[in-house]
């Protein structure tokens, strides 16, 4: 017993020492569903449990073609939205969500202000005008946060290493997933995750007639 403890603690310290050693890592996930498609839209928060920090950022929201771009968003909280409209016709953008309740009415082209997100949460945002356009923006407790594209895939090119609580959360997803822990330690790090949700759903598209031209 004696021994085993000891090689325990031998390892802790050889990881420990290595980590230190590093400035900086590479990592990739990769988010699927459970018929083990590439998942995308989904959003990934990674909470240091060592060095918290969180830096705001300012990202925009367009109307373009009558939909949301992009339809999932993820900030940190703080950060600033632009929504502009890059269509022809007006539109009435919204949102009732606890997180963060605002309106912006009737305008073409761009709104006199950002919106700043304060706090964390997830902020459905609509259009009071076109009833289809949807979008979401995740506000995070972390900077780390980012969105999976068409590939499923996340990259962080340059990050810390240490002990992170990894959150996972899409739209569409069944039930909410409770955070895992994930511990960076190698310089490249590469690491797969499984969320089910709602195959049928999908993402908000204009009709093809009956709403004007854009």
């Amino acid at each position: 017993m004696m021994k085993l403890a000891l090689i325990n603690s031998v390892l802790v310290m050889a990881m420990t020492l290595y980590a230190s050693q590093l400035k900086a890592a590479s990592l990739t996930l990769n988010i699927s569903n459970q018929q083990q498609q590439p998942l995308a839209d989904a959003v990934v928060e990674l909470r240091s449990l060592t060095n918290p920090e969180r830096k705001p950022q300012r990202i925009q929201v367009a109307q373009q073609q009558l939909t949301f771009v992009p339809f999932v968003s993820a900030i940190p909280a703080g950060s600033v939205v632009d929504f502009p409209n890059l269509d022809k016709t007006r539109h009435h953008v919204y949102s009732f969500s606890p997180a963060k309740q605002f309106e912006i009415q009737l305008y073409a082209d761009k709104p006199e202000a950002p919106i700043t997100f304060d706090t964390p949460g997830i902020i459905a945002v609509g259009c009071n005008i076109h009833d289809y356009m949807q979008a979401y923006i995740y506000v995070a407790e972390s900077s780390l946060v980012a969105v999976s594209d068409q590939t499923g895939q996340l990259i962080w090119p340059d990050i810390a290493p240490g002990s992170y609580q990894l959150f996972l959360w899409h739209p569409w997803q069944l039930e909410p997933r409770q955070p895992v822990a994930l511990d960076i330690v190698m310089p490249v790090q590469t690491a797969a995750y499984t969320l089910a949700v709602d195959l049928t759903q999908q993402k908000p598209q204009a009709p093809q007639r009956g709403f004007g031209s854009r």
